[in-house]
């Protein structure tokens, strides 16, 4: 039946023409932003997901900075404390060329003086970023002797952890201003001589050839070996932290590529499927806008029965 009332063809080309439309309009905006999921409207449960594991990126993303900046300080105190060992082995030289008999020791003392403020030196300057590991003072307010730095990131069900790496400056310290604990300048006593000694401030000037001054001689040399196997130790025990610092950092750096993919997998639009599907609606929109225009022409046909 032909009526002017109802045209139902001209109502279904449009039903479908607006169809097409929104198809086309959903299309056109992944292209443009990228996503296939861009809004909790979208997809709830995807939008969700993904937004909760944008912001644990970002977190991790944190914590690869803490960790650079946790591996530059330690990298800044293990190089002090190798250049302090070749510096003490030095110190352990002068003493050996000074168990000779007959030689000037005030000479060899203004030497090992000069070795002994580069040791201060090189305490002092170890510092990056406020932290100094070498040189501290325990007594000083708000002083740590566990340091720790950020390494992960974690979420378990709603809750979150953060983890830690820890390092024991007590253990890698070269000179502590409150007690003299330190490696060089913790104190030993010469069982003959009576005077108290440490690797950065012993003096041999006024030591002589008696048996009992030659014997306190080779007591600080056998000290200031012990020094220099004490800070070896502590150069490891920073080694082998600083590559735990750097596997952590790499790990980190792949879990945040992980879930970038993890992510995309759930929200990134496929441009391949949009683009053929944009090409594919482009054609039904301009068929549908064709089929809507004859539709609206067949109600004019009416006019010739009345002529």
């Amino acid at each position: 039946m032909s009526s002017i009332l109802t045209n139902t063809s001209a109502m279904t080309a449009l039903q479908s023409l607006s169809n097409t439309n929104k198809s086309l309009s959903l299309t056109q905006n992944r292209i443009a932003t990228g996503y296939r999921v861009n809004s909790a409207e979208d997809n709830a449960a995807y939008w969700s997901i993904a937004t909760t594991m944008k912001s644990d990126r970002g977190a991790l993303s944190t914590v690869k900075d803490a960790l650079g900046l946790g591996a530059a300080t330690i990298d800044v105190a293990y190089t002090g404390m190798n250049a302090a060992i070749d510096v003490t082995k030095e110190i352990k030289n002068k003493l050996v060329a000074a168990r000779q008999p007959g030689v000037d020791r005030e000479k060899i003392q203004s030497e090992i003086t000069e070795l002994q403020n580069q040791l201060t030196s090189i305490a002092d300057s170890s510092v990056f970023s406020g932290e100094n590991w070498l040189s501290v003072d325990s007594s000083a307010t708000g002083y740590n002797a566990t340091k720790t730095m950020i390494a992960s990131f974690s979420r378990s069900g709603g809750s979150v952890s953060v983890g830690t790496l820890s390092i024991d400056v007590d253990s890698v310290k070269l000179f502590d201003g409150n007690d003299q604990s330190g490696i060089l300048d913790s104190t030993d006593t010469t069982a003959n001589g009576g005077v108290d000694y440490a690797v950065s401030d012993l003096d041999i000037s006024s030591l002589t050839d008696t048996d009992n001054d030659l014997a306190d001689l080779e007591q600080m040399i056998g000290y200031v070996d012990d020094a220099i196997s004490g800070m070896t130790t502590a150069a490891s025990n920073l080694g082998a932290i600083k590559q735990r610092t750097t596997m952590q950092s790499e790990f980190v750096g792949a879990l945040m590529s992980a879930i970038d993919r993890g992510v995309g997998a759930l929200i990134d639009a496929d441009m391949n499927e949009e683009s053929t599907k944009l090409q594919a609606l482009q054609v039904q929109q301009a068929l549908g806008i064709q089929a809507l225009s004859i539709a609206n022409q067949n109600s004019q046909s009416i006019l010739s029965l009345f002529r």
